[in-house]
């Protein structure tokens, strides 16, 4: 519409598009309420500062949509993926009064959640209000929610009270939590009494013009204004909100798969709530949902539709983790089954699929306590790689080096249980190598194989990727490619499928194995040409790779040309944090660099990354003993350019001793 003004057009000239009818002259009318919540990266830097203020700290931001200010409100937190299904947060309930009053006059993250407890242990809203100067308006509505808490938990199994607590937005498994039963129980318990949600559109009219717009949310109301047609209908599922580790590259590999499953013939169905997206376009599917990537909200829209399946592998980690709830209440899952998804992510079945395809992994076990990860570490040997399973962006990965860090790690950094045990790996230095491969469980297509700069360790969104490798010998490329089909094929992968490799001392050695689609998937789309997301929905839908002209291998390399992908952070913008790269991803984007030789598409890289380059001056050192001995290459190499040597007590011993010349200079 911007666009559209600015070429000459007027107001009264332009429909409006979500209406389709009305023009964009008209004063829009709206019936629901939108609440917009961003997303901090502050479960990646626990250290950071979390006061808001003039910096923009947020990595991403979540839209809800309710017919009250407080069923928006708190479809907004369920859907920021950060542990809390309802405004309350385990470490305010711990906090002593005076600890909490002095929280709530802090601007941070948090502070909503401070609101919310003040006003459960009987805090007014005229005392919140002087220390925040929030309106009151939206202190008295958060006091609503406090007191339909109260209602609830003295009025269990009130028919009248649940359907209150739905329509203020009260998720199944907030309500669980009063009537201390499962979720599960208050859904079955609430639809077998007729109370479901029905879907309204977004038309910017209220109702007062036909629209034309497929865009919904739900709302415990009579009407339901979502239709289901007759056509044939697949759902897809969206990524949430962009953080670190899940940022928009899934939103590129969504909207691929949607475009795919029309051109297929099927309606194509996306659930998301990010407003940032391209996916939550109403222009690109058929239909959109907005709402949170939760099991109840998903199957809401599930029932209602009943596609013929789900496609949860272009949604990141937030998708992949709903799988499992979806197929339990009989969704059919497509692509990849359940059961491979399970056994790349199950350590001992994962362990026992590598041995019976002869394929090398670093040797590591599973452990349920801080004594088992003791025993295992000390029989691997230090350091070792400890990580917490199922997760994504290396949450909580770390290389520990001593017994004593080891004992740390387990007691602050995981909350260790059997259904999320910590993984300990014997920790290999090598080069680390990235493929991305699209299978139909028969033949397996490679586009392409990454090979990063930094050594294995550094967690692969951190890393400078580079295609095509430029160190690794054909004989390595054979094995690659070989063991790539292996477990594409041993895994019965139907679609994408991202393995991450260490070369060490020679041998090549699988890391992790993710069944699904990856941060890299459109950088290589884009320098090969390959439709990636593309052909894998195809294969999805049930064509064969050979129908689509695409044979067991790999991709030919370019003659010429190196394109590098280059991560890019945002410390700039988070005081206090630790900028040492490692296992736990911390980069909240990238950009592609290209050119004829790798060093001057590194350039092109480095620069479009933030980063600025001097063709002189002085290079301070300060290495770690592990290291000192592979920095005096750079140290060398910076002196030979002119750059002047600066060094701490230590490592400046050690380059004098390495350089000093016959007269002891």
């Amino acid at each position: 519409m911007a666009a559209k003004i600015a070429a000459g057009y007027q107001l009264d000239e332009i429909k409006n598009a979500v209406t389709g009818t009305t023009y964009a002259s008209f004063e829009p009318t709206l019936d629901y309420v939108v609440t917009k919540i961003p997303r901090w990266p502050f479960d990646k830097f626990d250290d950071a500062k979390r006061t808001l203020g003039t910096q923009m700290k947020a990595t991403g931001e979540v839209l809800a949509l309710g017919r009250t200010f407080e069923e928006s409100l708190l479809k907004a937190i369920r859907s920021l993926e950060i542990g809390a299904s309802h405004l309350w947060l385990d470490e305010a309930e711990e906090m002593p009064d005076s600890e909490l009053l002095e929280n709530i006059g802090k601007a941070d993250d948090r502070r909503l959640f401070f609101i919310a407890e003040a006003l459960r242990r009987g805090c007014s809203v005229e005392d919140i209000w002087k220390i925040t100067q929030i309106d009151r308006f939206f202190l008295n509505k958060i006091k609503t929610i406090i007191s339909l808490e109260k209602k609830l938990k003295s009025h269990v199994e009130e028919m009248k009270v649940l359907l209150e607590a739905k329509r203020r937005g009260f998720s199944d498994s907030a309500i669980a939590s009063y009537w201390k039963m499962t979720e599960r129980a208050v859904s079955d318990w609430r639809k077998a009494r007729g109370i479901r949600p029905v879907f309204k559109m977004v038309d910017t009219c209220a109702g007062e013009f036909t629209s034309e717009t497929p865009y919904y949310y739900s709302s415990y109301e009579e009407e339901n204004e979502s239709e289901v047609t007759d056509k044939e209908s697949i759902v897809v599922l969206g990524s949430g909100p962009i953080r670190i580790g899940q940022g928009v590259e899934f939103d590129y590999a969504t909207v691929h798969a949607v475009w795919a499953i029309k051109e297929q013939g099927y309606e194509a169905i996306m659930i998301n709530n990010n407003p940032e997206t391209v996916s939550t376009d109403f222009s690109v599917s058929d239909k959109l949902y907005v709402e949170p990537l939760t099991i109840e909200d998903v199957m809401h829209v599930i029932d209602l539709e009943k596609p013929k399946g789900v496609v949860v592998q272009f949604g990141g980690q937030t998708a992949i983790n709903l799988a499992s709830e979806l197929a339990a209440r009989g969704v059919k899952i497509l692509g990849t089954s359940l059961d491979a998804m399970d056994q790349a992510e199950d350590r001992d079945r994962f362990e026992q699929l590598l041995l019976k395809l002869h394929i090398d992994r670093p040797a590591g076990k599973t452990a349920l306590s801080t004594d088992e990860a003791l025993a295992i570490a000390r029989s691997l040997g230090y350091p070792v790689l400890v990580r917490p399973s199922y997760v994504l962006g290396g949450r909580a990965m770390e290389i520990v080096y001593h017994e004593e860090e080891l004992v740390h790690y387990m007691s602050s950094a995981v909350k260790i249980n059997p259904n999320h045990p910590v993984l300990v790996d014997r920790y290999l230095v090598g080069t680390e190598l990235e493929v991305d491969a699209i299978s139909d469980g028969e033949d397996v297509y490679i586009p392409g194989i990454m090979e990063h700069i930094e050594r294995a360790g550094v967690h692969s969104g951190d890393s400078i990727a580079v295609y095509p490798p430029q160190t690794l010998s054909e004989a390595l490329k054979a094995e690659i490619v070989e063991t790539t089909i292996k477990l594409a094929r041993g895994l019965g992968i139907v679609g994408l499928l991202n393995i991450q490799f260490v070369i060490h001392e020679g041998g090549v050695y699988v890391i992790e194995v993710n069944p699904r689609s990856s941060r890299t998937v459109p950088f290589l789309s884009k320098i090969t040409g390959i439709p990636m997301a593309k052909v894998a929905t195809q294969v999805i839908l049930g064509a064969r790779l050979s129908s689509l002209k695409y044979e067991t291998g790999i991709h030919p390399e370019p003659k010429q040309g190196v394109f590098v992908k280059v991560p890019v952070f945002s410390f700039a913008k988070l005081r206090r944090v630790d900028v040492t790269l490692g296992p736990e991803m911390k980069s909240t984007g990238e950009v592609m660099g290209q050119d004829v030789t790798l060093e001057k598409a590194l350039y092109k890289g480095l620069l479009a990354s933030g980063m600025t380059i001097p063709s002189h001056g002085s290079v301070l050192f300060t290495i770690a003993d592990k290291d000192k001995e592979e920095a005096l290459a750079l140290v060398k190499r910076f002196y030979d350019i002119g750059y002047n040597i600066l060094a701490t007590e230590g490592t400046a011993k050690m380059i004098k001793q390495a350089f000093a010349g016959d007269d002891g200079q």
